[in-house]
């Protein structure tokens, strides 16, 4: 496995095409500025990343995604050229909670009042706090390659313990896993996503050199750290107090050679989060947006646009409804 980033780089494709014709910017939301990369026309869906990448994940995806759907690919606050709040001992800052009012600002600033979102890693947890805090702002939801939360630490055994050890690791207390992380922060991103059955080959240089150029900054390794911790903490308190099972469509798509297959029932976690599951394990490891984007972009597409459609089928009904009882 290459840990040296210049040998990585070499070696990594150049993608023939990398976000073309989407617009670049930062975004103001109350706790502080968001990168995103946008693009399209037609109903909306935001986009978000997993750790420890950036809205760079995405490039193969979105673009086509952009040709039926408004597409918005956001960093995390925390993450990539985001905004990086300080923390403090509840970890409350890198809640799911927070940083999905950051992704419901965003949208707001786009004018899209309803969204479907598709998320991979951290940022569909991310995702599913948003669809449980503000069920009435997501049509759909979309996650890659996860479990819910709550339910994965609960079920874990030693041997996910052994595969997934960062998810241990990182909510050791400040600045235990900074202190460590820094001084070898490229060998340590390059050994944490090339350890699947794919290695490094997922990724784009143009992605990869994102990706090490963000992480090389201490608060990104400090925030993603606080993103673990409060994972452990607050956020399995939100979770725990959830009244209800999410009631918008869902669709779990996981590795067949990662993870989730091998330590997790996916679909029946997630029943126990929502009423409306489906989905299936893909051919690929845990990075599938980059390593099975036709794959993606499919099963994506044929899912929001079903959800749209049955979203406005149930809002006409509705409203004659309404009208016919006056």
């Amino acid at each position: 496995m290459l840990l040296d980033a210049t040998s990585a780089l070499t070696n990594a494709p150049d993608a023939e095409h990398f976000f073309d014709g989407f617009v670049s910017e930062h975004v103001d939301v109350s706790a502080g500025p968001i990168f995103c990369r946008h693009a399209g026309n037609g109903p909306p869906i935001l986009l978000l990343h997993g750790y420890p990448q950036t809205s760079a994940m995405w490039h193969r995806v979105a673009p086509a995604l952009a040709k039926q759907f408004t597409v918005v690919c956001a960093d995390l606050r925390g993450y990539g050229r985001s905004h990086k709040p300080s923390s403090d001992e509840n970890h409350t800052p890198y809640s799911k909670r927070a940083t999905a009012i950051d992704m419901v600002e965003l949208m707001d600033q786009f004018g899209h009042k309803r969204f479907c979102i598709g998320g991979h890693d951290r940022g569909a947890r991310v995702a599913h706090r948003l669809a449980a805090d503000h069920p009435d702002r997501v049509t759909a939801l979309a996650t890659l390659d996860i479990a819910p939360t709550r339910e994965m630490y609960r079920d874990g055994d030693s041997a996910f313990a052994q595969t997934y050890w960062h998810w241990y690791w990182l909510t050791q207390a400040y600045p235990f896993p900074e202190f460590l992380i820094e001084p070898a922060r490229d060998a340590y991103w390059l050994k944490k996503c090339g350890a699947g059955s794919a290695g490094l080959t997922p990724f784009a240089r143009q992605a990869l050199e994102e990706y090490l150029t963000c992480f090389r900054d201490k608060s990104v390794i400090h925030a993603s750290c606080e993103d673990y911790r409060a994972a452990i903490t607050i956020d399995t308190d939100h979770d725990d107090a959830d009244a209800s099972l999410l009631q918008m469509p869902l669709l779990a798509l996981w590795g067949r050679t990662g993870a989730i297959e091998q330590h997790f029932d996916c679909l029946a976690l997630w029943r126990e989060r929502a009423a409306d599951v489906r989905g299936w394990a893909i051919d690929g490891g845990h990075y599938l947006a980059e390593q099975c984007p036709d794959r993606v972009i499919s099963a994506f597409q044929d899912f929001f646009l079903e959800a749209i459609s049955g979203a406005a089928q149930s809002a006409s009904g509705a409203q004659t409804h309404q009208i016919a009882n006056g």
